[in-house]
Order: C-alpha cells, then structure tokens, then sequence
C-alpha cells in the first residue's frame, strides 16, 4: 500500500469568488456566536484570498498589523474591522436575531 500525503487545510485556497468569501463570512458569522476573534481570523482568511498588500493599501494600515489584528489571535478594534470589511467591499448588514 503507497503512502498517503496529506497537507494541511487552507481556506484560502477555496474562496475564489467574491460569493465564495460573502458566504464563508456568513458561515463564520453563524459558528461565532460571541467569538470575535473567529470572525477576525474569516476576515483574515478572506484578506489573504485578496491579497493582504492590497488591503493594507486600501486600509492605510500596515501589512504586518493587518496579519496579526486578523489572525484570530490579535485584538482588532471595531474601525479597523469596518476599515477591513469596507476594503474588501464587503457590507455589514444588521438584522433581526430570532432565537
């Protein structure tokens, strides 16, 4: 029997299209509950699919605070977050939480 390779997962890899990422955020946005920092790391992922240099030009943010404020693990604040979302072109849409 030959040996199986395996690697590591990346998201990254599978957000190709702007619906791909809307709808992973979505996703992630249902799984976080209150855990802010998972959001982060989807937005993370999306930036990374787009191009992290790109984004830290549109945000005026630095590249290397970009990665660490949206690897899961920093602690962005709420501007940079809507500096991030707006770069991306994507819109925060409230709604009506039903329990």
């Amino acid at each position: 029997m030959g040996t199986l390779k395996l690697r590591k997962w990346d998201t990254v890899e599978h957000l190709k299209t702007e619906e791909d990422m809307v709808m992973y955020l979505e996703a992630c946005m249902e799984e976080a509950g209150d855990d802010a920092a998972f959001i982060a790391a989807a937005l993370g992922d999306i930036a990374r699919a787009k191009g992290m240099t790109q984004l830290a030009r549109a945000t005026g943010l630095g590249r290397e605070s970009l990665y660490k404020a949206l690897s899961g693990e920093g602690n962005p604040s709420f501007a940079t977050i809507l500096k991030v979302m707006h770069a991306l072109g994507i819109k925060l849409h409230p709604e009506i939480a039903h329990t």
